[in-house]
This record gives C-alpha cells, structure tokens and sequence, in this order.
C-alpha cells in the first residue's frame, strides 16, 4: 500500500523559509514523479511544483518560481520543498502527490493519484 508522510509545515513570518519533506513507502520510488499541491480555504487544490522520476526534470507553477525548490533522495524514498521568500499568499495546507501511473508528470489533482494527509503552512505579514 502507498504511503505518503509529509512533515515541516508551521507558522514563518513573510520573507521566510520553511522545508516541506514527503516520506514515500509502498512502490518502488525511483520509478515515479513526485509532487507538490496545495490547498487554501475557499479554493480549490492547486499545483505547486513536480519532480521527474530520476530528478532531472522539474516543473513549478508560475506563482512561485524562483522562490520554491522540489528536490528528491530517491536513497531515502523522499522529496523535498525547499520555500524561499514565502508570502501570506502562499498559506495552504501542502500535499504531497504521487502519480498513479509510472514515468508520468502530474499538473493537475486527480483522485485516482496518492496523496499525503497534509501539512499546514502559515505565513504571516
């Protein structure tokens, strides 16, 4: 079974950095993309960043390029988001995401893809 254990969300005041970690176990991580979502009250789950299987490709949503790194230890069966330079706009709660289907780049949150429970971060002016 999938499991996706994201830890490092908290309380950061703007201009801050905060690191999101995901634990994956359950499939042979090294086979899949990984990603970040995210969730503000009110609004539907967004895309934040994705990783390729090797690493090597990465892909990240407009709002937050150039501030937010997604990294992966495939040794560790674990990525990262390294969050620079946050802003109140970026308080969410952030979801780990592993696609359903090997060797493919998930944008967009579909049910049928493993998630994490979650990780609230909160940004303050």
């Amino acid at each position: 079974q999938v499991q996706l254990v994201e830890s490092g969300g908290g309380l950061v005041q703007a201009g801050g950095s905060l690191r999101l970690s995901c634990a994956a176990s359950g499939r042979t991580f090294s086979s899949y993309a990984m990603g970040w979502f995210r969730q503000a009250p009110g609004k539907e789950r967004e895309f934040v960043a994705a990783i390729s299987w090797s690493g090597g490709t990465t892909y990240y949503a407009d709002s937050v390029k150039g501030r937010f790194t997604i990294s992966r230890d495939n040794a560790k069966n674990t990525v990262y988001l390294q969050m620079n330079s946050l802003k109140p706009e970026d308080t969410a709660v952030y979801y780990c995401n592993s696609p359903y289907t090997a060797f493919t780049i998930a944008t967009r949150s579909s049910g049928r893809d493993y998630w994490g429970q979650g990780t609230q971060v909160t940004v303050s002016s």
